[in-house]
């Protein structure tokens, strides 16, 4: 007979209500700036400006003076990744709060449907914000325009503006479509790109994102507003813009819009793809490191690459300027981020190459890779009087914490289905940061460049199945991944950045825990198969003195539409049991820890029913989740459990007076079902 051994923890009571007492400040609006394929090494603060100091002529430079002030009067994220290595499932992951090991876009699924459950977009609506995305979406399925499954106004966003197929996103001017041919630009359920004529995407998302912002104020200054502001830029196609940027920034200068049909935004005018700034225009370097040599112009692709970099420096700080304008400014938080690593792509006759500017900075690896030079991104946080100025954020951090970093300023907790924690604490250097969940995976049929700068052994590595995992302060890495015992390399990124020392040989105590909590924390996915996807999932070792007879239950006052994380929050009750049927029925959120034991390997299928809304977690990752859709029908799911303890969560949401009490059920292959009893 199967050992059963649990420890439980409960909550319930009024969530929103307790939660929002404790938090009596007034919520700001929040603008998450997301670029396309901006390396950390493309800014200033990050990296360029080490190369401008050395003066090198043979290391060509970018300037970005307006992200290195906003970096000064806010916070950088120095070891903050992308959750995958390009473009729609690193967005999936923003949007949802879920790691590559859940999200339902995986490796390069570009369009495909993001799923219908808690969003940014949805979590801050119900939070009291007004939402809007403007600029690529990518995300929206396949269905007949503009009725897509998984358009923007049907995942939470209130307003929307931009490119919605992914490869629209790779022209900039989506009317005359220079060189991919014409796109098509929604507002809403409206295509309007017959409109744009001249229309330089990265002026043209600046203009709305000025004007919502504008109108928002003007007619709706009391709501805060959430935008979720993606640009197109630095994606290739490399295309310049039509002229130099317009005189001053903000309410009355920079980029505006005009909402004429042919002259949408004064900057719709001259000649298209044809602006490159005079500091980039006529500029040399020393092409052959030999000072007797003549240097020779920068290849007109690098032009490219610098004007449309510096372009969007003059973007970011019009809205700045607007915020200030307004009078806003600390009232609004602002993130600015990328989606992955630099690119090697310009779908230019001429070819751009990561290693004249560095874009990849002071690691290895781009786009596409899961070396640090992939997945580490140039992060800022604006929001003047709640960030110091010149805060430097050195704990590892992964874009999905950003959902839970919003739903706390906002008052709420995250849905418990999230990844990602709040990064609050240390924005404001105030209470206890938790420790991200820092994973990856991503398949990839490439090889790594073979660029000079890249450490001997990077240089032209087979990508297939890759997979990274931070453990403790150190990253795991594995490429080509045949099998779920393939050893991780394993670096101390702080001190070995191009994570050139393998450390796997010192680290075998690390080198299994990464193995068994890549496979405790993910969730396969048969559009995305992987070659550790039917292996049992591992238990926990060593645990047997600590476990308990019985379930320790925890109630709280919590009152949001979701299942709430709980991390932090003082429970209202305390009780344990060690039957589910005796858990008190007050009417409340219900979360419940305890542990099963599984004492051979197999596949055992758990069932869960009985209240509005469950959601079971086992180690890290989803068991059922009836949390956003609710059947009250009884769920199932099947897992292959290695033999030991396994834990279990259970969120569910009681009403006082059902008749239905939670049921919690496994069995281990065709044998009886067993419970906590």
């Amino acid at each position: 007979m199967k050992k059963i051994i649990a420890m439980l923890l409960l909550a319930t009571g009024n969530i929103g209500l307790l939660w929002g007492q404790e938090k009596q400040v007034a919520k700001p609006n929040i603008i998450f700036i997301l670029m396309d394929d901006m390396g950390y090494g493309d800014l200033g603060v990050f990296f360029q400006k080490i190369r401008q100091q050395r003066a090198a002529r043979n290391e060509p430079w970018l300037v970005t003076p307006n992200l290195d002030r906003m970096a000064a009067e806010g916070a950088i994220l120095p070891q903050h990744y992308a959750a995958a290595p390009v473009c729609a499932p690193s967005r999936a992951s923003i949007l949802t709060g879920l790691s590559q090991g859940r999200a339902n876009v995986r490796d390069n699924q570009f369009d495909k449907a993001l799923e219908d459950n808690y969003t940014l977009g949805n979590v801050l609506q119900q939070a009291g914000y007004h939402t809007a995305a403007i600029g690529k979406w990518g995300l929206q399925g396949v269905g007949e325009a503009p009725n897509w499954p998984a358009h923007p106004l049907k995942r939470g966003f209130d307003y929307y503006f931009g490119y919605m197929a992914h490869v629209d996103g790779h022209e900039h001017y989506p009317k005359e479509g220079v060189y991919k041919g014409p796109k098509k630009v929604w507002e809403n359920y409206r295509e309007i790109s017959d409109d744009l004529d001249k229309c330089y995407t990265g002026d043209l998302f600046t203009a709305v994102a000025k004007r919502y912002i504008t109108t928002h104020q003007q007619e709706q200054p009391d709501q805060p507003f959430f935008m979720y502001l993606a640009y197109d830029t630095p994606h290739a196609v490399l295309e310049l813009p039509t002229q130099a940027y317009p005189e001053g920034k903000g309410l009355k200068g920079g980029v505006q819009w005009m909402g004429t049909p042919g002259n949408m935004i004064n900057t719709a005018s001259g000649k298209v793809d044809s602006y490159l700034y005079p500091q980039y225009a006529q500029e040399t370097y020393d092409h052959d490191s030999d000072a007797t040599t003549p240097e020779v112009p920068w290849p007109d692709v690098y032009k490219r690459y610098a004007s449309i970099n510096y372009r969007i420096d003059e973007q970011i700080a019009d809205i700045l300027q607007l915020l200030t304008d307004l009078e806003i400014d600390e009232q609004t938080l602002v993130v600015f981020t990328s989606d992955n690593g630099t690119s090697i792509e310009s779908y230019l006759d001429e070819r751009y190459e990561a290693d004249f500017f560095q874009g990849f900075g002071p690691f290895d690896g781009i786009k596409r890779d899961l070396y640090e030079g992939g997945l580490r991104v140039p992060t800022i946080v604006r929001w003047p009087g709640s960030v110091a100025p010149n805060t430097v954020i050195n704990s590892a951090s992964i874009s999905y914490d950003w959902l839970p970093t919003f739903t706390d300023i906002a008052g709420l907790p995250a849905p418990v289905r999230s990844d990602g924690v709040s990064l609050l604490p240390s924005l404001t250097q105030q209470g206890e940061q938790k420790e991200s969940l820092v994973y990856a995976e991503y398949f990839h049929p490439g090889v790594m460049p073979t660029y000079s700068l890249f450490a001997p052994q990077h240089r032209g590595k087979r990508r297939n199945q890759m997979q990274m995992i931070q453990v403790d302060d150190l990253i795991g890495v594995r490429y080509d991944v045949q099998s779920a015992t393939d050893d991780f390399e394993i670096y101390d990124v702080i001190n070995d950045p191009r994570q050139t020392k393998n450390l796997a040989l010192q680290k075998a105590d690390i080198q299994q825990r990464m193995k068994d909590r890549v496979l405790q924390l993910r969730v396969s996915d048969t559009s995305a198969a992987r070659p550790y996807d039917d292996v049992f999932i591992p238990g926990l070792q060593g645990i047997e003195s600590r476990v308990s007879e019985t379930l320790d239950v925890k109630f709280y006052a919590l009152n949001t539409t979701w299942l709430p994380q709980v991390g932090g929050i003082e429970p209202t009750a305390v009780t344990s049991v060690n039957r589910l049927d005796l858990v008190p029925q007050d009417t409340g959120l219900v979360v419940v820890r305890g542990y099963i034991y599984a004492p051979t390997d197999g596949a055992y299928t758990f069932y869960l029913s009985g209240a509005s809304q469950t959601f079971a977690r086992i180690h890290e990752r989803t068991l059922i989740d009836a949390d956003y859709h609710t059947s009250g029908e009884e769920m199932k799911s099947t897992l292959k459990l290695a033999s030991g303890y396994h834990p279990i969560e259970i969120y569910y949401r009681n009403v006082r007076g059902n008749s239905q009490k939670l049921q919690f059920e496994w069995r281990y292959e065709d044998g009886p079902r067993e419970s906590w009893k």
